[in-house]
């Protein structure tokens, strides 16, 4: 019961604290509930007040805009207005700057051109009829003409032809460094590899100029009067190389000391290239290919090496003239491509790029040109020269053609982009020279073949033949442009050459083979002319001229060219002078006859004996015909081989060695075998030599060559 009346007075307590908190509450609501109708009642009170406020001020805030489009407006037209009003001014203003030129300022001159083009704009499309339109479209086409004037000025009085010297340091400059350390880009805004064509500021006038020009689509013939002045500059360049070469030529001469470039930079310690050993070389080559044809001298006198020597030919004017051209042409087509290479550097500075390969093909057109058609008439020339069978043609060739050769690849580099007749023009040039080469080196067999000599020119002491002689200084020569050499060759017979070898390889293998015919033709030829001796001499000359052949083969390194394509060369030429040493030998067969018998030994030959008494008179007969026929053939053999000839003296001590071994044994045998007998009253009149006198006379066996 208690706990009932417990739980019953804790439950009337809650619901008391309960009915407590609801009568809160509900206090709590009304007064919010007053509190948000005054809210209500203030925000709509605020509200009217805004709408009487935007009634108020909408009115005056449109008014305020339009007062402000109005000012705008104003101040545009009053813009413009000042802004026509300047077209209308800007010929008075302009006037003295365009009369007075761009020379006086190009800043402030174009800014001119700019307000006149301005007003040209504005005039035509605004008042075209007004006669303001034609005076300042008059004034802006003075003042353009003016600009292109200006260009062209400035170009004239700055474009002076580099000095020969200048250029030749350049060329030699860039041959002695390696290809990989040769300056490529530009040293200055005008110059290249230190020449300096046009200076800084002018190049950035004409920069100016031509920007304008372009940008302002004026004419673009400054285009072609650029090419025009810098073309005729660089003609007067080339002019001014070639005349100060051949002063340096011809001052060369009278004091001994080449001036030529190629020379000075072998003189700098220059690695030789094939822009630097024409003159010597050259000249000599050129006078033993034409001696080949047209001389008549064939008994040479030889000189302390035992070698052939050739006659003192006179250089002639014309000759010493036309080495000196082949030089000069070298240097100028080095010059030209320095040159070239040069000026398309400066003109990437000055034009825009769609216009620098057009230009440049202009500009390069006469130099080039020229220098082809000074190639063309070297051709010429040496094709009358070889139809002449005048092989000194071969001389202007072979150095121009290895030059060609060297500077092709950049040349094509220096071109490209150019119309393709002008990219091609040196090739051709090349491959004409190439062609007449070629043609020139068959023509040189058929003409080895061809020499023929009546018996009444021919050596009388069997020497070297002037043929021989001449036909290896030929391919001595030719080894200085062994890979030109065999380029041309393998140009004309590219059928014939083996596919797997490398492209040097196939060079060489072209020259050897070249080598190889001109030896059997040389061969054949000499063979022929032996003929018209007799056996003896026949051997001699046959000797000598072999043997000439193998030592100066083996000299000149052409041997060694030779072997890798025919590896037997050497065999044969050794073979053959074996062969004919036999045949030689065979001229002691009548000498022999009378003091030994070969086809009895010895030990069996009758030899009639002191102590047996005297002897019979037949035998007696004879012994001495058999010393009187010695005497006689001995004699004769001295007399006759005494006016021979072997000109190396190694050739000469072995024939001397190999006559005494072959016959003074037998002599002194047969001097032991009858001296002891009484066949004469008179000995001495038959035992006239002793072995010492026949040794005597066989050293002076070939004296001819003496």
């Amino acid at each position: 019961m208690d706990d009932f009346e417990a739980r019953k007075y804790e439950i009337d307590v809650k619901l008391d604290r309960e009915t407590t908190n609801l009568a809160l509450l509900k206090e709590s609501l009304d007064k919010s509930d007053n509190m948000t109708k005054n809210m209500l009642s203030i925000l709509d009170t605020f509200n009217n007040r805004l709408r009487k406020l935007e009634a108020t001020i909408t009115p005056v805030y449109q008014e305020t805009g339009n007062l402000q489009r109005r000012q705008e407006n104003i101040d545009k037209s009053l813009c413009k207005l000042d802004n026509v009003l300047s077209f209308y001014h800007v010929a008075k203003e302009a006037d003295p700057i365009i009369r007075e030129g761009p020379s006086s300022g190009l800043e402030t001159y174009l800014d001119c051109m700019a307000k006149l083009r301005g007003a040209v704009n504005y005039f035509t499309e605004d008042n075209p009829g007004s006669p303001e339109l034609s005076t300042v479209s008059n004034l802006y086409e003075t003042g353009k003409d003016n600009l292109e004037r200006e260009f062209s000025s400035l170009l004239k009085r700055h474009s002076k032809p580099v000095t020969p010297v200048a250029v030749l340091n350049m060329i030699g400059t860039d041959e002695e460094l390696p290809s990989d350390k040769r300056p490529e880009s530009v040293c200055s805004a005008g110059s290249i590899l230190g020449v300096e064509h046009i200076s800084d500021r002018v190049v950035e006038e004409l920069v100016q100029i031509t920007k304008w020009l372009v940008d302002n689509r004026a004419s673009t013939e400054f285009m072609n009067v650029y090419a025009t002045v810098r073309s005729n500059n660089l003609m007067k360049t080339l002019q001014g190389v070639k005349d100060h070469l051949r002063k340096a030529s011809s001052g060369s001469t009278s004091h001994g000391t080449p001036h030529s470039p190629l020379v000075t930079a072998k003189m700098r310690g220059a690695k030789d290239t094939p822009t630097r050993r024409t003159s010597k070389r050259v000249a000599t080559f050129a006078r033993k290919s034409t001696s080949l044809i047209r001389g008549s001298i064939h008994s040479l006198p030889i000189d302390p090496s035992g070698l052939k020597r050739q006659p003192s030919f006179s250089l002639d004017i014309k000759e010493e003239g036309s080495e000196i051209d082949i030089e000069i042409y070298m240097s100028c087509i080095s010059a030209l491509l320095k040159l070239a290479q040069s000026e398309n550097q400066l003109l990437m500075r000055i034009l825009p790029h769609e216009y620098q390969r057009k230009t440049f093909d202009l500009l390069i057109q006469s130099s080039l040109e020229s220098i082809v058609n000074e190639g063309e008439q070297i051709a010429i020339s040496a094709r009358k020269l070889i139809a002449k069978h005048d092989f000194s043609g071969l001389l202007s060739i072979f150095p121009v053609v290895k030059h060609l050769r060297s500077v092709k690849v950049e040349f094509i580099q220096t071109l490209e982009g150019c119309q393709a007749p002008t990219r091609h023009k040196l090739t051709s040039l090349m491959d004409s020279l190439s062609t007449t080469g070629a043609k020139a080196l068959e023509s040189f067999i058929e003409n080895i073949r061809n020499d023929s000599d009546k018996q009444s020119n021919m050596p009388k002491d069997g020497t070297v033949h002037e043929l021989a002689n001449n036909v290896l200084i030929f391919l001595e020569q030719l080894m200085d442009y062994g890979e030109t050499a065999g380029a041309m060759l393998l140009e004309q017979e590219a059928k014939t050459t083996p596919t797997d070898l490398k492209r040097d390889d196939i060079f060489k293998h072209k020259l050897a083979d070249y080598i190889n015919k001109v030896l059997c033709a040389l061969n054949l030829n000499l063979c022929n002319k032996s003929n018209c001796y007799g056996e003896t001499l026949k051997a001699v000359f046959i000797l000598n001229n072999y043997n000439y052949v193998l030592t100066s083969m083996k000299r000149s390194g052409v041997l060694e060219a030779l072997t890798a394509y025919n590896k037997d060369v050497e065999k044969y030429y050794n073979e053959q002078l074996l062969e004919h040493m036999r045949l030689y030998s065979q001229s002691w067969s009548r000498v022999l006859h009378y003091i030994y018998e070969p086809s009895k030994p010895a030990s069996l030959q009758k030899t009639p004996s002191p102590e047996s008494g005297k002897l019979k008179d037949k035998e007696r007969q004879t012994i001495k015909d058999k010393f009187a026929g010695f005497n006689k053939e001995m004699e004769e053999l001295f007399r006759t081989q005494k006016t021979y000839a072997s000109p190396d003296p190694e050739l000469r001590a072995k024939l001397t060695k190999d006559n005494k071994d072959f016959i003074l044994p037998k002599y002194r045998s047969f001097l032991e075998k009858y001296m002891t007998m009484n066949f004469s009253k008179t000995p001495d009149k038959y035992t006239k030599y002793s072995a010492d006198d026949v040794s005597y006379m066989i050293d002076q066996f070939f004296e001819g060559a003496m």
